[in-house]
């Protein structure tokens, strides 16, 4: 997994770099926007970017808003210590993946960038095709029946998991290890939660049952049966 890392405080930079490291990241680090955006534009192959805002020579915005011009896809994560919420929604139409406002908490960090890089890492996986279900990893798409079913993030990952174990029972624990990187309490009705606006999405308009709940087990996902 290697990242690049663009930060001009070169004490936070090397916290990161130590910290990222020992996280099992292959880490490089620049200190202005300027050679960040050279790197990536480079064809240098990174699973994610990681971008403070106020950059020198280019702010992090200015990289990410031309990157994404050109057509380049690596994820990127964005730093910065303005954290409104008219800022993040910049951040994010700039082209930013991710956007995480200082001062931040390194498992949180570490955490996103498991995230982006499990969701990059899905590029190229052939589709999941269960029933008339069919789940497109690369794409990030879900149709029914030929019909675009438009899903959350979180959403598509939990279908997608469930997908491609179609007729197994998968766990909550798995869920959440996979989904969440263990973040949420076993406790918490997230789960359900989401799983209740994927069967809104992916089964009511469409008069299925796909997913069942196993209490105190997990969850399947079936091909599609029809109500009676």
């Amino acid at each position: 997994m290697r990242v690049l890392v663009a930060e001009d405080d070169v004490r936070l930079a090397d916290l990161l770099d130590e910290s990222l490291s020992e996280a099992g990241w292959d880490v490089e680090v620049v200190h202005d926007g300027r050679t960040a955006y050279e790197r990536l534009l480079a064809g240098t192959e990174y699973d994610v970017a990681l971008l403070d805002w106020m950059l020198p020579g280019k702010d992090g915005l200015s990289v990410a808003r031309q990157l994404r011009g050109l057509g380049l896809v690596t994820p990127i994560l964005m730093l910065t210590a303005r954290g409104e919420v008219r800022d993040r929604i910049e951040g994010l139409d700039a082209g930013a993946d991710d956007y995480l406002p200082k001062p931040f908490d390194l498992d949180e960090l570490l955490a996103r960038l498991r995230a982006l890089y499990r969701r990059n890492s899905l590029t190229g996986l052939a589709p999941v095709q269960v029933g008339d279900l069919v789940v497109d990893p690369g794409a990030r798409r879900v149709t029914r029946a030929g019909e675009e079913v438009t899903l959350s993030a979180r959403e598509f990952d939990i279908l997608f998991l469930l997908a491609t174990h179609a007729g197994q029972v998968v766990s909550r624990l798995s869920i959440l290890d996979e989904v969440w990187d263990g973040e949420t309490d076993l406790r918490s009705n997230v789960i359900d939660v989401h799983l209740a606006a994927i069967r809104a999405k992916i089964d009511r308009p469409f008069g299925t049952r796909t997913i069942t709940t196993l209490r105190g087990v997990g969850y399947r996902l079936d091909p599609p049966d029809p109500h009676p």
